[in-house]
């Protein structure tokens, strides 16, 4: 199946709109840039707390109007897996 370049087009501005919010959310040490799409947001990633987890919660769901699940640890496993989870809620479907 061809990648529609829309989409990736759509999918790169997600991944980059999510870095630098999440970086300025949590006052990172880091340029956006500097953050990789596989980076791991839990765990020894970024090396987050349970607060920032909270922050990255409150800024998904401010900036891009998508209510986080509850129980949805699994869904900030990555940036890559955020940022499907944003796009999936938005109706969009985003080439990798």
């Amino acid at each position: 199946m061809p990648i529609n370049k829309t989409k990736l087009a759509r999918r790169k501005e997600l991944c980059r709109e999510l870095k630098e919010k999440l970086a300025e959310s949590l006052d990172l040490r880091l340029l956006p840039s500097d953050l990789s799409d596989d980076v791991s947001l839990v765990g020894s990633g970024l090396g987050l707390d349970s607060l920032d987890i909270l922050e990255i919660v409150l800024c998904v769901e401010k900036n891009f109007g998508v209510k986080m699940p509850e129980n949805g640890v699994e869904t900030l496993r990555s940036l890559n897996t955020l940022a499907d989870y944003i796009a999936e809620r938005r109706g969009e479907q985003c080439a990798k």
